[in-house]
This record gives structure tokens, C-alpha cells and sequence, in this order.
């Protein structure tokens, strides 16, 4: 008489551990997202996770990526709980579809979620880390990206598959779609970055904030009656101002480089402005120096538009 082979815990529990990891997930980028939609910063050690989750990099669309990230989730906890509802004793047929189905979706879910983060990992370390020091991690994507990579193995080891064929079809499928989707997605990212490549002289890092419409009407008001900011590409507290604006709305903004070793230098006109220190603003012909909030430049200017800034001085 052969005794009946036991299935293995992994598999007795998986859909559990997945259900259970994904919405750690929703947790997580739930959190963010709430965060970013009513306009607040995340709680987080280090500077990083504003940093980053301000970046043009957060938002696809317009949309803040957490959204997408929470959407993933939850649909990856459907995946594992739903077949788990479905009696297999009473709806057989259905309950072994169901199951068949959802484990080759939640393997499709979990390669573009394990894929998408390996390119955001990448896209922290190269842009952020790299140019902004160890300070400038966010442990909220590292987080998630931990949480992407356990439900890509556990859906791997999860169940004993019979067609390893087609594993590794949908694996280097959706693998492609994901990472040609990102590219294209961050492409205009990218070019922005390098505009200005071949403009002789150092740069400054790149501004990775994004701005809204106060912030753009500000600038824009700075720029009309004749504001001008005067800094040098290797100043932090230049880019700590550069960054209360955002990208968009500081290329309205008439910056006057110092360092003649910058991008489009004047030090001569730094010069003939009296200017002593980095950053200064020059405003109605009155020298302001130090890293200004928004209010403040908005008060010294005369700017009477919206002031729903979305960042603020030491934020």
C-alpha cells in the first residue's frame, strides 16, 4: 500500500504569504500615495524620500506612481485570495480554473512589478545616490521593491509547475514590455537631463522636483518684473532653492551663474551686483541673500497669485 505524497508547506501556504505580502504593498504605496494627494511629505530619516518621490521620476502621466503601485497590490492580493473563496468540493471545475489562471497572473504581475523596480533601483542609484550622496535613498521604494521581489519568488516556488516553457516565455515577454514601457515613459526624463550637455562649463545637479501651478505663476512673476538669482553651479543651497521651485518653474526663472568654471557663466555681472554670497536674489533693485522660501520671495516681489506652494524651506 503506497502512502499518499504530502504536499509541501510552500505550496499549502503560498497564496497566504502572497496575499499577506502584497498587502504590506498596499500599505506601503498607499501611504505615499494618500500623502501626495493632499499635498504632505512622507515621514522618512533621511531627505531622500521627498527627494525622490518629488522627482519627475514619481509621476507618470501626471499621476503619482505610488497610484499604479497600489493598484498592483491590490491586484495581486485579489489573485491569491479569490481561488481561495471557490470550494473545490463543491465547484471543482471552477475552483481549478480559477487557480490555474491566477497563479500564471499573479507570475505575469509579479516579473513586471520585480522588472519595473529593478529599473527604479536603478534609476535611484544613477540619478540620486550617485549625485546627492547615501542621503538621498528612499526607504519606501527600497521597501517596495524588497516587497516585489518576495512575491516574484514565492509565486516561483509557490506551486509545482508543469510547463517551465511557459514560464520562461511570459517571463521574457512581459520583461520586454515592462522595460520598453519605462523607457519610453521617462524618455523626455532623460533629455531633459541632457539638454544642456554640450553647453560648455560645469552644471549643477539636476533639479528633481516638479513644480505646480504656484510655483510656475511665481516664477513667471519673478521674471516679469525683472527678479534675478545669482548662484554657482557647485552651491547646495542654490540647488536646495532651485529645488522649491521644481524644473518647470525655475526655467522661467533668470538664474545669473558666478563661478566661472559654471554653464553660461557672468562673473562679471555678479561683480557689478555687489553680490558676496550664493545664493542672492536681486529684487527691485534690492540685494536679498540667503536660500528665500516661496513666501518670502512672493512678499519681497509684490506677488499677488495663489501661494499653495508645495515645498517650504527645511520641508
Amino acid at each position: 500500500m503506497s502512502r499518499r505524497r504530502q504536499t509541501p508547506w510552500i505550496h499549502r501556504n503560498s497564496r497566504y504569504l502572497i496575499g499577506a505580502i502584497a498587502i504590506l504593498g498596499a500599505i506601503n504605496t498607499g501611504y505615499i500615495t494618500i500623502t501626495k494627494l493632499l499635498g504632505g511629505e512622507t515621514a522618512c530619516p533621511t531627505s531622500g524620500c521627498e527627494q525622490v518621490l518629488s522627482s519627475d521620476y514619481a509621476y507618470v502621466f501626471g499621476i503619482p506612481l505610488s497610484v499604479f503601485g497600489l493598484l498592483a497590490y491590490i491586484a495581486m492580493a485579489a489573485l491569491a485570495f479569490i481561488p481561495l473563496a471557490v470550494n473545490p468540493e463543491e465547484k471543482k471545475e471552477l475552483h481549478t480554473s480559477l487557480n490555474n489562471w491566477s497563479w500564471l497572473a499573479m507570475f505575469a504581475g509579479s516579473t513586471a512589478m520585480l522588472v519595473f523596480s529593478g529599473y527604479l533601483m536603478y534609476i535611484m542609484a544613477t540619478k540620486f545616490v550617485a549625485v546627492y550622496g547615501p542621503a538621498s535613498v528612499c526607504i519606501y521604494c527600497i521597501g517596495s521593491a524588497i516587497l516585489a521581489t518576495t512575491l516574484f519568488v514565492l509565486t516561483l516556488i509557490g506551486r509545482a509547475w508543469e510547463d517551465v516553457g511557459q514560464l520562461v516565455l511570459t517571463f521574457f515577454l512581459v520583461s520586454m514590455v515592462v522595460l520598453i514601457g519605462a523607457l519610453g515613459v521617462y524618455a523626455d526624463d532623460e533629455v531633459a537631463s541632457d539638454a544642456n550637455s554640450n553647453t560648455p562649463g560645469q552644471a549643477g545637479p539636476v533639479i528633481t522636483t516638479t513644480s505646480g501651478s504656484a510655483e510656475i505663476a511665481l516664477a513667471k512673476h519673478l521674471k516679469e518684473v525683472g527678479a534675478k538669482m545669482y548662484g554657482a553651479f557647485w552651491c547646495p543651497h542654490c540647488h536646495d532653492q532651485k529645488q522649491f521651485f521644481g524644473r518647470q518653474a525655475f526655467q522661467e526663472i533668470t538664474y545669473v551663474e558666478c563661478d566661472p568654471n559654471g554653464k553660461n557663466a557672468q562673473p562679471s555681472t555678479c561683480q557689478a551686483a555687489n553680490v558676496t554670497g550664493y545664493p542672492t536674489w536681486e529684487i527691485n533693485g534690492k540685494l536679498y541673500p540667503g536660500t528665500q522660501t516661496l513666501e518670502q520671495l512672493a512678499d519681497e516681489s509684490g506677488y499677488q497669485g495663489p501661494r499653495n506652494f508645495q515645498t517650504r524651506l527645511g520641508g
